[in-house]
């Protein structure tokens, strides 16, 4: 079940970023990304926007990819479990590429959008782990309510069955 990762981080523009201040107070964002890769998810905001802020005192994030346009009970969703925080300076080049990619003529990045000049960070998280969603009744398992399952590469499977 793996291939549900590179396909639905190819096929989505956005993700929920979920975060928690230092009291442990819970926030969600949507946020525009681009994959770098399976287990590197990038994204550009603010450091003053409340994901951020959170990120700053409390790296641990979880993100979910998702179709919002799927019908009740055809969705499919990857869940990732990450530390999140503001990629390294000397990969910008290729990051605001990665991210310029995705986005349409006219709207995409230039290096004044970043601070110190501009506005904005690029933010990445570092997964560490990824599943995803199995609905409830799948005939493929024996679950009457929707679930989460832990996937790995192949690469990292020995057995290659998830």
């Amino acid at each position: 079940m793996w291939e549900s990762v590179p396909r639905l981080l190819a096929q989505h523009r956005y993700l929920v970023l979920g975060t928690a201040d230092r009291e442990g107070r819970p926030w969600v964002s949507p946020v525009f990304f681009a994959a770098d890769g399976h287990h590197r998810v990038l994204w550009v905001s603010s450091p003053d926007s409340r994901h951020s802020r959170n990120i700053a005192a409390r790296p641990e994030v979880a993100i979910t990819v998702f179709d919002t346009a799927a019908p009740v009970g055809g969705a499919e969703a990857i869940y990732l479990e990450a530390t999140a925080g503001p990629a390294a300076d000397d990969a910008r080049a290729a990051d605001l590429a990665s991210l310029n990619a995705r986005l349409p003529a006219g709207h995409q990045l230039v290096p004044e959008d970043l601070a110190p000049a501009g506005p904005l960070l690029v933010y990445q998280a570092a997964v560490s782990r990824h599943f995803v969603l199995i609905r409830g009744g799948d005939d493929r398992f024996d679950n009457v309510t929707d679930a989460r399952l832990a996937v790995f590469p192949p690469e990292a499977d020995p057995d290659h069955t998830t």
